[in-house]
């Protein structure tokens, strides 16, 4: 069996190739089409202008797809791990980790160039909130270790959610900054910079810390995959007839009663 087939651990192998995927092909897009300059553009950028913005939206939903199923997997999970005390801490992460996979497909439909203000939203969703998930998983895995999982596993989440705020950090105050020092520049239309001019250092270092933050957040989710290899799910069908009349019509007795229970995997995969 491969390593991808064990339980579910190909939930967030998936979410990390397809979504580190949708931005680098909608980069190299963007670049040969000349849309953004080749030197890290805001990722928002290369998925502005036809074509690529219509394949990046499509690829960064199925990303929120992914998202979703994940964090509740990794809900469930914790669940059947820790006890009481972690129990409103868990449910509190997974509501966070579904804000943050919906913020994901506002990023994706509603493009910076089009209408800002919900783009915005969506980011605050995606980033914001998505680090506060990454912040309260990592609060979890220190409750867990050594017991569920070891020491290692709780410092790297440490050092992946440390790397999230700092890059958070580093985006907003250079993001302040190169607004502030623009007045009457009309910045989420200005796909292309020139060096040296007004702005263009903190312009790259905002750039350069979204991408930070965007490969901090698929390094987190790269740290489920082990985890994820012990865990399968399974959905049950309890039928409450054995047909589907109000009220028999048939002269014929009904067919044959059943224990109306049926169990299979939800996704596949074994434990």
């Amino acid at each position: 069996m491969w390593w991808f087939q064990q339980g579910l651990c190909f939930l967030p192998a998936a979410l990390v190739v397809w979504t580190a995927a949708s931005f680098v092909f909608a980069y190299i897009t963007a670049v040969v089409l000349r849309h953004v300059d080749p030197l890290v553009p805001y990722i928002s950028d290369t998925g502005t202008t036809a074509p690529e913005r219509c394949v990046f939206g499509i690829m960064l939903d199925v990303s929120a797809f992914l998202g979703i199923a994940t964090v509740y997997v990794r809900y469930k999970q914790v669940e059947a791990l820790t006890g009481e005390a972690e129990l409103r801490l868990n449910r509190f992460g997974l509501l966070l980790g579904l804000v943050s996979s919906f913020g994901m497909a506002v990023v994706a439909n509603f493009q910076k160039t089009t209408l800002f203000s919900m783009h915005l939203v969506g980011a605050v969703l995606t980033f914001g909130v998505g680090a506060l998930y990454i912040l309260v998983q990592t609060v979890l895995s220190f409750h867990m270790q050594p017991h569920v999982h070891s020491r290692t596993t709780y410092l790297v989440r440490l050092g992946v959610c440390l790397w999230t705020f700092g890059s958070i950090i580093s985006m907003f105050v250079s993001s302040v900054i190169m607004y502030s020092s623009l007045p009457g520049v009309d910045v989420p239309h200005k796909l292309h910079w020139i060096p040296g001019e007004t702005g263009y250092t903190p312009h790259m270092i905002s750039t350069v810390s979204e991408w930070s933050l965007a490969f901090a957040f698929i390094s987190f989710f790269l740290t489920y995959i082990r985890d994820f290899q012990k865990i399968n799910l399974r959905a049950e069908a309890d039928l409450q007839s054995s047909h589907l009349y109000d009220s028999w019509p048939h002269a014929a007795a009904p067919p044959h009663e059943s224990d109306g229970a049926e169990s299979s995997p939800l996704l596949s995969g074994g434990t």
